[in-house]
């Protein structure tokens, strides 16, 4: 008999998901574990299996399309097979990509992949098929280096850097000032790659007709996916939490100081930069150490106190910005947190975060730094109860033991869910926190 194929439910907050592309046509055989579909949730994009072997017998929607999850989108069966005794009973809830909690649970073999149609096995190692499995890679696309074929973690890494590499970067920078999606998108360049002109078809047909309004052309773009789920969690927390914003100015002189000098230090033990990012996401964590009472949540009708530090870290990407999470901050070095960082943060701008990267923080660092910009009051992160805006570090005339000096400062706000956190508990970390970064040498020792 025909299986359903449905929208399955990637998170707890996630309710509808659109279609970018059918990968596999009507009436192409697939086998269990295909890609069938590439979906976009909220703010990933990902890829559906199949979760049987047949044919692909029928798509319900067309690419583009917004669709609610546990909606049925195709069926797949035998070649020939007739779908509406199937679409006669009721629609399924469940797949092997929603649990209980609306994680993804995907059933895992421990050794070797399903036999593919060839007959063989795919051999992995369990940490490739992580991987793969975190970047919804399918293996049997990828040429394995270890002995007899085995994919290794290594032949994953390099299969998402040459995906990765599938647009060019005058391309790439249209798409982010535009906020164009091109997901899905066929490129037309060398080997597919995409280019430029491409993006201004997918402009063209992304944007709807232009209508004069006071003699003025307006450009009208669909207000959904990423943009809009971003602007309903926005609205959730700005109305739900009630938000008190208490405002600092740090001196950051010895910051500057210390990142001078550890800047030789990483670049020649990872090959990057440290930036004052790290620094501050990493007295962050070495302050809420001391302040559990911040570290903690309001879930249904129960205070949640977290005994991990797992910072969000905000990262602006075309049409949207998402929070990837940097987990057990404060038992890293900044060594280790600079890689992890940097890492994290790539993957984000390029699109390639999984749902496990973007679940579980426990305070938000929102940092503007980089912009000309003093100062923010920045909006929780639910269900995080704080959350910290950065400003830009400036050089100027203060008063220090009764005597003008230059100095490097840098504004900070930190805003948190009155519900919860008290102004006290909440004025207590800023200044901890102030007190970590203008003596930063305690984060290294």
């Amino acid at each position: 008999m025909a299986s359903e194929v449905v929208m399955p439910k990637m998170g707890a907050t996630m309710e509808e998901g659109t279609i970018v592309a059918w990968l596999v046509q009507e009436g192409e055989m697939v086998e269990e574990g295909d890609p069938i579909a590439e979906v976009q949730t909220d703010k990933i994009t990902l890829e559906i299996e199949a979760e049987t072997t047949g044919v692909l017998l029928k798509t319900l929607f067309d690419a583009g399309a917004t669709v609610q999850v546990h909606e049925v989108i195709a069926y797949v069966g035998e070649a020939g097979e007739s779908i509406e005794d199937v679409a006669e009973k009721p629609k399924s809830t469940r797949s092997k990509y929603a649990g209980d909690d609306g994680q993804k649970t995907v059933e895992k073999d421990t050794v070797e992949d399903k036999p593919a149609e060839t007959g063989e096995k795919v051999r992995r190692t369990p940490a490739a098929r992580k991987l793969a499995d975190d970047h919804q890679v399918n293996v049997r696309d990828i040429t394995g280096s270890g002995p007899l074929g085995r994919i290794q973690k290594i032949d994953v890494e390099n299969y998402l850097a040459e995906k990765r590499k599938r647009i060019t970067p005058l391309a790439n920078k249209m798409a982010y000032e535009q906020g164009l999606d091109y997901n899905g998108l066929q490129g037309t360049g060398h080997r597919g790659k995409i280019v430029k002109d491409d993006l201004v078809s997918l402009d063209s047909a992304t944007i709807q007709e232009a209508q004069p309004v006071g003699g003025q052309a307006v450009k009208r773009v669909p207000f959904k996916g990423m943009r809009k789920v971003i602007a309903e969690r926005i609205s959730e927390s700005a109305y739900t939490a009630p938000h008190v914003t208490l405002l600092s100015e740090i001196d950051m002189t010895k910051c500057v100081s210390l990142r001078q000098e550890l800047l030789p230090v990483i670049e020649s033990m990872e090959g990057l930069r440290i930036s004052y990012n790290e620094m501050v996401i990493k007295a962050v964590a070495y302050t809420l150490k001391q302040h559990q009472d911040i570290n903690i949540s309001l879930e249904g009708n129960e205070i949640v106190h977290h005994s991990g530090i797992h910072i969000g870290m905000a990262v602006a990407v075309p049409n949207g910005l998402v929070v990837p999470v940097l987990r057990d901050v404060e038992q890293k070095g900044l060594v280790v947190l600079t890689k992890e960082a940097k890492h994290i943060g790539k993957l984000a701008r390029e699109g390639w975060l999984s749902p496990d990267d973007m679940r579980g923080s426990t305070f938000t660092v929102s940092n503007l730094g980089m912009y000309a910009v003093d100062g923010f009051t920045p909006i929780i992160n639910a269900p995080n109860s704080a959350i910290l805006g950065v400003g830009r570090i400036q050089e100027k005339p203060v008063v220090v033991d009764g005597q003008v000096a230059i100095r490097s400062m840098m504004n900070v706000s930190l805003s948190f869910d009155h519900r919860i956190i008290d102004g006290a508990p909440a004025a207590a970390f800023l200044t901890d926190l102030k007190n970590t970064l203008e003596n930063p040498f305690k984060l290294i020792v």
